[in-house]
């Protein structure tokens, strides 16, 4: 089997961080090598410096995980928002074309306008609803452009980890605050863990034939409401919580935010079951995972 020299770009964020802990618990195969690039190390938006710190390391596979996801800002940062994810992933892949890497690719369900009364599969017609969705859509196509039968584009979505800041540490922190929360209950998708995901990336990383766009996220259905709940009575239940506080649903048009949230966002994984042999987790299974690690990282 080969050997392979992976780089990590994003390596900082959770996903990032989360791939790094997992390789070096059971990630890797003796003889593979991974070579993780932070925001502040590599700037993916800089061909230069792709060419400069990528190219003498000879890597055959690459992991994009850089990206801007502050979806609200990118409203009013859509310049931004664009550059990163729509020209660097465009740059990255540029790169990947010229140096014969594979790419592996993590994109979002903010693609899709929300509208659909079936789980998205990957050849659902795309239609972002904001400046987020869109740079990331560019980020896509110029990965389709640049090596189309050499890279894997991941959608996923409602990503969270022990790492911060993400939904499921701001609830714990705001539960442990405040008397009571309104959560909306009209959004619906499907939580996903970067551990999960990280399994899977893994998964993709050592299948040299695969191609194309594929969609990860846990197991089951939920509303962000169903979600915060959930993240409550694990919380309560692992110690990481005092007490319990009245949970209210709301509708969207009671929380206004910047960037328009697709109203229903489930991805349909059966292509991911089928090509690389995933076991499907619920996730409550994976929330539960993660609130104990919670739990370890403050000392419980």
């Amino acid at each position: 089997m080969t050997k392979l020299s992976v780089a990590l770009l994003g390596a900082g964020g959770q996903l990032g961080q989360t791939l790094i802990a997992d390789w070096a618990e059971n990630g890797q195969v003796a003889g593979d090598t991974l070579y993780p690039f932070s925001r502040e190390e590599l700037d993916i938006c800089s061909p230069g410096q792709l060419d400069e710190k990528l190219g003498p390391l000879g890597v055959n596979v690459i992991v994009n995980a850089a990206a801007y996801t502050q979806v609200d800002k990118a409203e009013a940062d859509a310049e931004q928002a664009m550059r990163v994810n729509g020209q660097g992933a465009t740059a990255v892949a540029e790169f990947a074309a010229r140096h014969g890497c594979r790419l592996i690719h993590v994109s979002t369900d903010f693609v899709f306008d929300g509208q659909s009364s079936s789980a998205y599969r990957p050849d659902h017609p795309t239609a972002p609803l904001g400046s987020y969705g869109l740079s990331k859509l560019a980020g896509e196509q110029g990965i389709n452009r640049a090596c189309p039968s050499s890279s894997v584009i991941i959608r996923t979505s409602w990503l969270y980890s022990r790492y911060q800041p993400n939904f499921v540490t701001t609830m714990v922190q705001l539960m442990g605050q405040r008397d009571r929360l309104g959560i909306v209950a009209d959004q619906i998708g499907t939580p996903t863990s970067t551990h999960s995901l990280a399994t899977l990336l893994a998964r993709v990383i050592r299948d040299e034939k695969a191609a194309g766009i594929f969609h990860w996220s846990d197991a089951g259905v939920a509303s962000w409401y169903d979600f915060a709940v959930a993240i409550q009575e694990e919380a309560l239940a692992a110690g990481l919580l005092k007490g319990a506080i009245p949970i209210t649903p709301i509708t969207t048009a009671e929380y206004p935010t910047p960037a328009a949230r697709p109203a229903f966002s489930v991805l349909d994984k059966t292509e991911s079951y089928r090509c690389f042999h995933m076991p499907a987790i619920h996730w409550r299974n994976e929330l539960r995972h993660v609130i104990k690690e919670l739990k370890t990282a403050e000392g419980g």
